[in-house]
């Protein structure tokens, strides 16, 4: 892992601030949850998505991830 992928992913996730994405995060031994959310910001180390959860009636909720995860493929994602 380079300094330019990170550079490269911080860039393309800035670009989308705004956007609707469906994110795919791997919680390990075979674990992973499938949620939608708006990409909300984009600061130096980590981005945030906000999360509405339609099935519960639980409030939104806002995750942060590094540009790493997305690299590792711990966090994938797809715009909707």
């Amino acid at each position: 892992m380079q300094k330019n992928d990170i550079e490269r992913v911080r860039s393309s996730i800035l670009q989308q601030c705004g956007n609707k994405v469906m994110i795919q995060l791997d919680r390990g031994r075979n674990k992973v949850d499938i949620q939608k959310g708006v990409i909300q910001n984009a600061y130096p180390s980590v981005f945030t998505i906000l999360v509405n959860d339609d099935y519960d009636e639980n409030p939104p909720q806002l995750l942060s991830f590094s540009y790493t995860d997305v690299i590792t493929r711990d966090v994938r994602m797809k715009l909707c």
